[in-house]
């Protein structure tokens, strides 16, 4: 018979079971999720389960991992949650019998959560406290809270377990493979983090090999916390869309008996491992004899918080011209269109020939319209290096993963780059390759949290960049959008995630503006008004009836369509806007006709904004 389980971790190491997808593959069950196997194949989830415990697993978990309606719901089988839940109880327990623990294995949501995805915590507790319940009601023993990623979802999950029942809760936090937080104070950090949340069990399991997660538990390792570690096989390889596993099963038993000298009680393996590898654990085990192992490794001292101890203050120096002007004075910026290919030369002249005029920053788009043009950091470095001029550089979360968008980020700070314009970015079935993938991992509120952390030294996730950035956030917002209590929903998402000024969408008249500045009054955001000049009767029925957001008045339209000077009209109008409109806003955010930049001064002229020095090159410059 099985005693009481806070009993048994108390009395020495115990052995977990190791991987149920891997098993599932290997005897051709791949089919996702694999919790389906509960009911389609319920007798090859039972032999797997049989087979660790052959080789020696104390304790095996139920093929739940994805149970939860959420990530359930991405393959359409939400409405067997509970099914497939109480299934996975079942087959396990029957394989388990008197002998052998049934943890019930809960995993997240495979979603990004509020603030940086859309997923809201509400949402997520109530899947957890679904599944949860069902696995409670079916009879496990334990629950096995593993491969978090995030601390904030962990501790939902949790949250849900305490909430639902009096069971021991293992829980079991997934690290990256990085040295700079595997050797840091995070780890412990995580362990006091968990402890404080009153589960049995704190540790680690998934993503890295077992050397890793040696690093991980020898510095989280601390007086009194009972730990588990199940590290993966291993780093994988892929072949024909599976995932490859190469450590051997005496190699993962090596590092067992040092996870057990470095306080580990409950010892297992994730991805990748097959009962060989349990196997060659249970030798290690044994040789305890169900003692405790004597602790070669000793607490770690105190260091500051990892984001407090790599970091310096960010120096006044460190932010950009436009950073330290905003408020200060009135800014410009220009946006310059993007041509096809490598022959950037127009884009050079255009900023050569407005860095004469003082305007603070260059707009450069990402692949605006969703057209292939060159990455907007490699002009942007461009134009700071061979022109001199700060850029605006506008960074799209629709192409990139999340990986990727960080990385790019890093990428332009090392480059120089410090203004950065945040934008989800348009779809890509309406540019030059609609079959192409939009990824949107997370909205432009998530870059903007992404880049405001950078600022502070660490990652979305949390986790250490060793150096803080000095980022200047814009972002985007639309003063005519067909659904304003939207927009300013979205707005406020940005403004909460650290966004420092908010460049608008092309307005045309005080009413509109006025009616926006009313509405972000409480945000205190600054503004840039953006100003695109109607150059014919054609191009202002166009952006009326054919850009979504783009609304012109019709007087405006109907001067246009009477003008025998149509871009000289455009010109004086936007001018005259400006001029009323410069003292509500702390700069203007100006879009000229295609290399039409030599239109930039005449209208900062008829606004009364071009100084004195400027007005003789205005002449000159409407020569070249």
């Amino acid at each position: 018979m099985k005693k009481d389980f806070r009993k048994r971790i108390r009395e020495g190491p115990i052995l977990c079971d190791g991987a149920m997808g891997t098993m599932l593959d290997v005897y051709e069950y791949p089919e996702l999720p694999h919790e389906i196997q509960n009911v389609k194949n319920p007798g090859i989830v039972e032999r797997i389960h049989r087979e660790y415990i052959e080789a020696g697993a104390e304790i095996i978990q139920t093929n739940t991992f994805s149970g939860n309606r959420l990530r359930l719901m991405q393959f359409h089988l939400e409405d067997q949650t509970a099914a497939l839940n109480r299934a996975g109880v079942e087959i396990a327990r029957k394989a388990a019998g008197d002998s052998v623990y049934v943890g019930g294995s809960v995993g997240p949501v495979g979603k990004l959560l509020e603030p940086v995805g859309k997923v809201k915590a509400a949402d997520v507790l109530t899947a957890f406290k679904e599944q949860i319940s069902v696995l409670v009601d079916a009879g496990v023993d334990v629950l096995f809270l593993e491969t978090f990623v995030s601390l904030h979802e962990l501790d939902l999950a949790i949250a849900a377990a305490k909430e639902l029942t009096n069971l021991p809760i293992v829980a079991q936090k997934a690290f990256p493979e990085d040295g700079s937080i595997l050797s840091g104070t995070f780890p412990v950090e995580v362990a006091e983090h968990l402890m404080s949340k009153g589960v049995d069990v704190v540790g680690a399991n998934c993503t890295v090999g077992p050397q890793r997660m040696f690093s991980i538990i020898r510095n989280m390792y601390k007086d009194g916390v009972i730990m588990s570690a199940q590290p993966s096989a291993g780093i994988p390889t892929l072949l024909n869309g599976r995932a490859l596993y190469h450590t051997s099963p005496e190699y993962l038993a090596q590092y067992s008996r040092e996870l057990l000298q470095a306080g580990v009680t409950i010892i297992g393996a994730c991805c990748g491992s097959t009962p060989s590898h349990i196997r060659a654990i249970r030798r290690v085990v044994d040789e305890f004899r169900g003692e405790k192992p004597a602790i070669t490794v000793k607490e770690r001292g105190r260091k500051s918080d990892v984001a407090a101890s790599v970091q310096t203050p960010v120096l006044d120096l460190d932010r950009s011209q436009f950073a330290r002007n905003l408020r200060k004075r009135f800014l410009t910026s220009v946006e310059l269109d993007i041509p096809r290919g490598l022959d950037m030369s127009s884009v050079m002249q255009g900023a050569r020939f407005l860095h004469k005029f003082g305007i603070d920053a260059i707009n450069v788009t990402d692949g605006a319209r969703a057209r292939l043009r060159m990455s907007s950091i490699a002009i942007s470095h461009m134009l700071q290096t061979e022109v001199g001029i700060e850029t605006m550089t506008h960074l799209a979360t629709r192409d990139r993963n999340m990986i990727g968008i960080q990385a790019e980020l890093l990428g332009a700070h090392a480059l120089g780059i410090r203004n950065v314009l945040f934008i989800t970015g348009d779809p890509t079935n309406i540019g030059d390759y609609p079959q192409a993938t939009s990824v949107f991992d997370i909205d432009s509120a998530g870059l903007i949290r992404a880049a405001k952390s950078m600022n502070r030294g660490v990652d979305l996730m949390g986790n250490t960049i060793e150096q803080r950035t000095s980022f200047f956030v814009a972002c985007a917002v639309n003063a005519m959008a067909d659904n304003m209590d939207a927009e300013m929903e979205k707005l406020e998402k940005k403004v909460a995630a650290g966004a420092d000024v908010a460049y608008t969408q092309p307005i045309y008249d005080m009413k509109t503006l006025e009616r926006l500045l009313k509405r972000i009054k409480n945000l205190r955001i600054s503004v840039m008004l953006g100003i695109l000049p109607l150059r014919s009767h054609k191009h202002a029925e166009f952006l009326h009836n054919e850009i979504p957001g783009m609304l012109i008045p019709e007087a405006i339209r109907e001067k246009i369509h009477r003008a025998k000077d149509a871009a000289g009209v455009g010109i004086e109008l936007a001018a005259g806007f400006l001029r009323e409109a410069k003292s509500e806003v702390a700069g203007v955010y100006l879009m000229p006709p295609f290399q039409k930049y030599d239109i930039v001064p005449k209208i900062l002229e008829g606004a009364g904004l071009l100084e004195e020095d400027k007005r003789k090159l205005k002449v000159e410059g409407s020569m070249l």
